[in-house]
């Protein structure tokens, strides 16, 4: 393995999570096996591929991405969106003060 315990402890503490046993174990798993993809990778003849900054192809007007036709649907009705609010008070949601005066 790439990845030992001992990293996978330093980078959950650098990201301030605290893991349990299982939840190490299971990060060591995958950023092992992500590791090894990207060796794979690695491996791969890249010399005739041209750098690039951008996945998307470039047009006079910008970059082309698929876009989706904009089309108009109904929204929620207001005792829709109430529905699980934790306490909604119609019309409004009721929310804790966040700014205080």
């Amino acid at each position: 393995m790439k990845i030992t315990r001992k990293d996978v402890e330093q980078v959950a503490a650098l990201a301030h999570l605290e893991l349990t046993g299982e939840e190490r174990e299971r990060m060591q798993r995958q950023l092992d096996a992500i590791l090894t993809y990207m060796d794979k990778l690695n491996e791969l003849d890249t010399t005739n591929v041209a750098p690039m900054a951008q996945v998307l192809a470039r047009t006079e007007s910008g970059p082309e991405a698929a876009w989706r036709e904009d089309a108009t649907r109904s929204g929620l009705s207001r005792t829709d969106a109430l529905a699980n609010a934790p306490d909604g008070q119609e019309p409004f949601f009721k929310v804790p003060k966040v700014i205080e005066r």
